[in-house]
C-alpha cells in the first residue's frame, strides 16, 4: 500500500498494485433472472460522453446511469428487492408463522426508501431509521412508501444500532446494507442483487463494441456493499484482463481509505457531507476483505468537487446527485493534478482506455444536492 499526498490540496488515495490478480467467487446468476421479472424492471443506460473522455484523456467514457432503477432514482432497489425476498423467503422455509413482518432499516435515504418500497408492494410493514443530517424531502419520500420513521439525532452508525435494537423482536427483520460479526447473510444477499448492475454493465460494454469489459470502473463507496459487488463481479473471472477498480468517499467520511491506510477496518468520524448516501464511518464487515484485496485504488473528495461533476453531468444529460456525481470527481481528481501521470500509470490508463462511471443516484434522489444552488 502506497500513499500520494503531493498535490497542493494534499490528495487522500491511496494504491494496491496487486488488485488485479486477486481472485474470489462470482455472485449466484439467478439473481439476474429474479430482477427481469420484477414488474418495471428494465436495465438503466449506459450512456457514452466523449467530452470526458477527452477530458480526462481516455479512449471512451460511459456512465452507468442509476437515476431510475425499478421506478426508485438510486441502485439500492436492486440489493433491497432480493434481499428481502431472500428474507422472506428463508422465514417460509424455516417454518416461521406466518403473517406480516416489519422490515427494518437505518438510511441516509435511498436504502431505507428501497426497503418500504419492497415492503408496502408485498404487504409487509417498514420501519427506518434516519441519522442527523438527511433532507426533510428525503425522509418525506420514505414515509411516502407508508413506512413509520424514526430520526435520529446522531450520525449513520447510531441509526443503524438503533435499528439493530429495534429488529429483535420475533415478527421484525433487520435488512441492512452493511454487516459485522453475527450480522451476515441478509447484507450478503444484498451484495449479490448489486450484481445485476454489473452484468448489465458488460452486456451494454459488448453491445458498444467493447467486448473485453473497460479497462477501469470507478465507485462511490459508502459501507462499501456496491463495491464489493463490483469486485466480485470482476475479480471472479478465472484468469487474464481484469480491470482497475477505484473507490471514491467523500473527504468527511473516508472510512474505506482510512482502513486500506492502516490495512485493516477501522471506524471514522464522520462530518457534514453533502454527499449522504457516503457519509458512513465504518466499512461493512464482509466487504472489507474485498475491498482490501481487490480495489486497486481508494480517493477522498470534498463536497464541491462532487457539486461541479453533478453540474458536468447534468450539462451532458445524466442527471446526477451528489453521491453519483463522486465517480467522477474522484477519477478526476486522480487524473489531474501534481503526480496525476504516475497515478495515470499506476491505474494502467492511457488514450485508448475505456471508463465506467458508476452514477449510482439521480438529482432526485437526494435534495442536498440542490443546497447550494
Amino acid at each position: 500500500m502506497s500513499e500520494n499526498a503531493s498535490s497542493p490540496r494534499a490528495l487522500r488515495w491511496s494504491l494496491r498494485p496487486s488488485a488485479r490478480t486477486w481472485r474470489c467467487e462470482p455472485a449466484p446468476v439467478e439473481v439476474r433472472g429474479f430482477h427481469a421479472a420484477l414488474p418495471d424492471h428494465s436495465p438503466t443506460p449506459l450512456t457514452e460522453l466523449p467530452p470526458l473522455a477527452s477530458e480526462l484523456e481516455v479512449g471512451r467514457v460511459f456512465v452507468k446511469d442509476e437515476s431510475c432503477r425499478l421506478g426508485l432514482p438510486a441502485f439500492k432497489a436492486l440489493g433491497a428487492s432480493w434481499a428481502v425476498h431472500r428474507t422472506l423467503a428463508e422465514r417460509t422455509t424455516s417454518g416461521k408463522e406466518p403473517g406480516p413482518v416489519t422490515l427494518v432499516a437505518a438510511t441516509d435515504g435511498n436504502h431505507g426508501r428501497a426497503v418500504a418500497r419492497m415492503a408496502r408492494l408485498l404487504g409487509q410493514r417498514a420501519h427506518v431509521f434516519v441519522p442527523q443530517g438527511v433532507h426533510p424531502r428525503a425522509v418525506a419520500a420514505i414515509v411516502a412508501e407508508q413506512a413509520k420513521v424514526t430520526e435520529v439525532s446522531a450520525p449513520y452508525d447510531e441509526a443503524v444500532r438503533r435499528a439493530a435494537e429495534a429488529a429483535s423482536g420475533p415478527d421484525a427483520v433487520l435488512v441492512q446494507d452493511t454487516a459485522w460479526a453475527g450480522y451476515e447473510q441478509i447484507p450478503g444477499w444484498i451484495v449479490e442483487g448489486y450484481s445485476t448492475l454489473c452484468a448489465e454493465t458488460d452486456e451494454q460494454l459488448a453491445a458498444e463494441g467493447v467486448v473485453e469489459g473497460p479497462d477501469l470502473v470507478s465507485i462511490p463507496v459508502g459501507v462499501g456493499s456496491l463495491a464489493q459487488a463490483v469486485v466480485t463481479h470482476y475479480r471472479s473471472r478465472p484468469s487474464g484482463w481484469a480491470p482497475a477498480l477505484l473507490s471514491v468517499e467523500p473527504e468527511a467520511a473516508a472510512c474505506v481509505l482510512e482502513s486500506l491506510a492502516v490495512g485493516e477496518p477501522v471506524s471514522v468520524t464522520t462530518g457534514d457531507t453533502t454527499m449522504a448516501g457516503l457519509n458512513c464511518g465504518t466499512p461493512s464487515s464482509i466487504a472489507w476483505p474485498y475491498l482490501h484485496s481487490g480495489l486497486d485504488a481508494a480517493v477522498a473528495i470534498p463536497d464541491a468537487a462532487s457539486a461541479r461533476a453533478a453540474a458536468h453531468l447534468g450539462a451532458l444529460g445524466v442527471s446526477s446527485g451528489p453521491c453519483g456525481a463522486a465517480a467522477l470527481a474522484g477519477l478526476r481528481a486522480v487524473l489531474t493534478g501534481v503526480g496525476a501521470e504516475e497515478r495515470r500509470t499506476a491505474l494502467g490508463l492511457d488514450a485508448t482506455s475505456v471508463v465506467v462511471l458508476l452514477s449510482t443516484e439521480g438529482a432526485a434522489a437526494n435534495p442536498n444536492s440542490t443546497a447550494d444552488h
